[in-house]
């Protein structure tokens, strides 16, 4: 009798242990190409410490940030590059910004992870050019909590 609960209890950890586990780092590099080429074709603008540079030079920023947290082992999954790397200065420790056309500036990590979800089929995929309104960010968000 003891064998087969401790059995059980051996399974039901190794199952919540593998619901925690980080996700392989080819699906990282793929979900982080796919947002840095969404951002670039955005039509977006991204400001970092206080300027707003083009898209494509964000671009080049946060892949550098990217392949030097990957270097340092930290990056474990999508989020955290994008709380690590793509949410704010490491200098300055100013968040970083993007703004789309006809739309108020969004924080970075909120418009990446909204972005992420769409992308992972969370909810519609966005449209080239605007990338999330503030009140669909809380819609897209509301969602994955419920």
């Amino acid at each position: 009798m003891w064998r087969n609960a401790r059995l059980g209890l051996l399974l039901v950890l190794s199952l919540g242990s593998a619901a925690y586990a980080h996700p392989p780092i080819e699906v990282t590099q793929r979900e982080v190409t796919h947002l840095l080429a969404l951002l670039q074709s955005s039509g977006c603008q991204f400001q970092r410490n206080g300027t707003w540079h083009e898209a494509a030079e964000a671009v080049s920023h946060l892949k550098k940030k990217y392949d030097y947290l990957l270097e340092k082992g930290m990056i474990s999954s999508t989020e955290s590059f994008i709380k690590n790397g793509a949410s704010g200065s490491s200098m300055s420790g100013q968040s970083y910004q993007v703004r789309c056309p006809g739309k108020v500036p969004v924080n970075s990590a909120d418009w990446l992870r909204a972005a992420l979800l769409q992308y992972r089929g969370v909810s519609p995929s966005p449209s080239s050019s605007t990338l999330p309104a503030r009140k669909s960010l809380i819609l897209l968000e509301t969602k994955v909590n419920v």
